[in-house]
């Protein structure tokens, strides 16, 4: 049965999230006061749309908010959020409450603030947050494009750009056994000049393309040695822009780097002297040549552009890399821009509204899905699905990988049962508890991978 869900906020997060549940087949209704905004939407997709603002109570009652199963709260004003799910709750009994919340002030009260007996969310998505934790998985794994935790970061998943040189290109995937005996790893999926490859043993690894594969968290460095050289850690970081993600990604990083932080406003400066213990915090503008070249921009290990602006961030990492940092990271919120500057001078793009609908995308699917990530901006998807019941009520328990109907673009890459990881093989046979890991090609797809791990009712 499709989720009746109400959005509010059309702003890209919004957008894109309409996107990817509408074309799951459920009912959706996003909410914004734009109505040329809504407009653009309902002429892409199948969508119900309703202008007003998001918190009142008409405006919901008008969205259905009556029998919706779920509210997901992504307007840019969190107070707006934050009265929605207070009306969902008090007026239609709305279920499931999701927020986006961007004030820190309010993460660091959450507890107090955000529970039946205040403000009703079920869900608190914090963007800085979670762009700040994918962040630090990348400084702590030189190299990776991508690094994802599955089942509490027993296993990840990491994307790495293959590079001549490397062991393992120009071999087929089958010698990565040979050159690696005692490591269990998988490659998941190859991305070859944009177009998604389906890993077979005889598949051979070409420089430039990005390789997605799942080992146990011990084991990355050493399976990514063999797919381009090692690189050293990173020890001398620049952060360009101290706002709530320059700031919550300094702190966190500070004790283990030597850490600089650039920050035009003079105010927040100080602010930031205050509250940091050992990073310099340098007031200035990123993209000032002279100010990079005084602080040995060539001896930088890493580049991290993190301010509001798009432009800002790029330009500033463009300079800082041709300056002669060795790597540089951007933020980029317009995700039309990703694409097009990743791979070039700049090392690593990241996109907020990637890391906030994955994170979104988790708490919507059916059955028990633990985690779900976006991949290759959007096109792909990884999951983390719990198998539950035995081999009457569940479509997987109990089987062999090999005799699981999986959909077309699917593959099981790996399994957690307990503390172990468990690389998959077609005799694998899946267990009730297991941490399941698929990697879905065509994210259209996702639904039928959802139905797998749904019980039969003879199992309640």
């Amino acid at each position: 049965m499709p989720l009746k869900i109400i959005l509010l906020g059309a702003g890209q997060v919004g957008s894109s999230l309409a996107e990817n549940l509408a074309s799951e087949e459920n009912d959706i209704t996003v909410v914004d006061t734009d109505g040329n905004r809504l407009r653009e939407l309902q002429d892409r997709i199948d969508i119900r749309t309703v202008i007003g603002l998001a918190s009142l109570p008409d405006v919901l009652q008008r969205a259905g908010a009556e029998d919706a199963d779920m509210l997901i709260a992504v307007t840019n004003s969190d107070e707006v959020n934050m009265a929605a799910c207070q009306v969902a709750f008090s007026l239609f009994r709305t279920p499931t409450k999701i927020a986006r919340i961007r004030d820190p002030q309010y993460i660091r009260e959450s507890d107090k603030l955000f529970s039946q007996d205040a403000f009703p969310i079920d869900v608190l998505i914090s963007p800085e947050r979670l762009v700040t934790n994918y962040i630090q998985r990348l400084i702590e794994t030189p190299g990776a494009l991508q690094v994802l935790d599955f089942a509490g970061g027993k296993l990840q998943l990491v994307a790495v750009r293959a590079i001549h040189g490397g062991l393992l290109v120009g071999q087929e995937l089958r010698f990565l056994k040979h050159h690696m005996p005692s490591v269990e790893t998988r490659v998941a999926a190859i991305f070859r000049k944009g177009r998604a490859i389906v890993p077979e043993g005889s598949t051979v690894i070409e420089a430039d393309d990005e390789v997605f594969f799942l080992a146990g968290t011990s084991d990355i460095r050493a399976v990514m040695s063999e797919l381009r050289r090692k690189e050293s850690s990173y020890k001398r970081i620049v952060i360009a822009g101290g706002g709530n993600i320059g700031y919550r990604l300094a702190r966190e990083i500070e004790a283990r780097y030597s850490v600089k932080v650039l920050e035009h406003s003079e105010d927040r400066c100080q602010w930031l002297s205050n509250h940091l213990k050992h990073a310099i915090v340098l007031r200035g503008d990123a993209s000032d040549q002279e100010l990079l070249l005084d602080e040995n921009i060539e001896d930088t290990d890493l580049f991290i552009a993190v301010t509001n602006d798009d432009e800002a961030n790029i330009m500033a990492s463009l300079l800082a890399k041709r300056l002669g940092a060795r790597k540089v990271m951007t933020l980029i919120n317009n995700t039309a821009y990703v694409d097009l500057v990743q791979g070039g001078d700049i090392d690593i793009a990241i996109s907020p509204s990637q890391s906030t609908i994955g994170s979104l995308l988790t708490h919507v699917r059916r059955g028990d899905i633990a985690n779900v990530y976006s991949l290759r901006r959007g096109a792909a998807e990884a999951i983390e699905a719990v198998a539950h019941g035995d081999i009457k009520t569940s479509k997987v328990v109990g089987r062999a990988v090999e005799d699981i109907d999986l959909p077309e673009g699917c593959s099981i890459g790996a399994i957690v049962r307990g503390e172990a990881v468990i690389i998959a093989h077609d005799h694998t046979i899946i267990e009730t508890g297991d941490h399941v890991i698929l990697f879905l090609v065509d994210k259209r797809r996702t639904s039928d991978v959802e139905k797998l791990f749904q019980v039969g009712f003879s199992f309640f």
